[in-house]
């Protein structure tokens, strides 16, 4: 079989085995969502309020899906010897990965579609007004934190640290970048360290496409896209298979 092909076969596979793991399904997919509906019916009304927090779980499900996800899941098929035995197997490299990492990027795509439609159809938040750039800053979040995901997965030093070194990268992450309020009310400590990071900028980026937000959508990208050539980088400079 072809690489393509093998990739494709891969990707399927990973498809069932995410499925068929519902603590997987639930946290890195459905979580998101049930944060939206819950927070959303809070503020159902306050039109402000959900513009910003539409966009904001977007984002927030483009990291949970991919960065998190990969993350905790590379770590445990490293230190269980599963990706030791799949190196050794005749399937290339490329071809495991991109079946893996294009599993979170299915992922990623149909948490952010689900949002705008939740958002739309159940609390009167406008269709995006840029469909195109809301696709192609979805698809720059993916690539962006699927790097940094495998990347970080080195950093963790075992499957049983995995939910601890993640969590301790995502929740401060998801307060500090203006998932549930606006970035701007934060102190201006915390907003200097939000800027620096990509998350609060896919934010910008999908806020831009689906509300109108007026902001600077080219820094956005750039910044995103910086940190997306770091992650992977790293990601291919230290990834291991044991």
């Amino acid at each position: 079989m072809s690489p393509a092909a093998l990739a494709w076969q891969q990707f399927r596979f990973e498809r069932r085995m995410f499925w068929r793991n519902p603590s997987a399904a639930f946290f890195n997919f459905l979580l998101p969502l049930l944060l939206l509906v819950l927070i959303a019916s809070a503020f159902a009304g306050d039109d402000d309020e959900l513009e910003v927090l539409v966009p904001g779980v977007a984002g927030m499900g483009v990291l949970a899906t991919t960065f998190t996800a990969l993350a905790f899941n590379l770590t445990v098929l490293r230190e269980e010897g599963v990706l030791k035995r799949i190196r050794g197997t005749p399937m290339p490299a490329g071809a495991y990965l991109a079946g893996l990492i294009g599993s979170a990027a299915l992922n990623a795509l149909l948490q952010v579609a689900l949002v705008v439609a939740i958002g739309n159809l159940a609390y009167g938040v406008e269709w995006p007004e840029a469909p195109l750039l809301l696709v192609a800053f979805t698809l720059l979040g993916v690539v962006c934190f699927a790097g940094l995901g495998v990347a970080f997965s080195h950093a963790i030093p075992n499957e049983d640290a995995a939910p601890a070194y993640t969590n301790a990268i995502f929740l401060p992450l998801i307060f500090i970048s203006g998932v549930f309020y606006s970035a701007d009310d934060l102190p201006e400590a915390l907003k200097v360290i939000a800027e620096a990071l990509p998350l609060k900028h896919l934010i910008d980026g999908l806020s831009d496409a689906i509300v109108g937000g007026g902001g600077d959508a080219g820094l956005a990208a750039a910044v995103v896209a910086g940190w997306a050539v770091a992650g992977i980088v790293l990601a291919v400079r230290f990834f291991r298979w044991q």
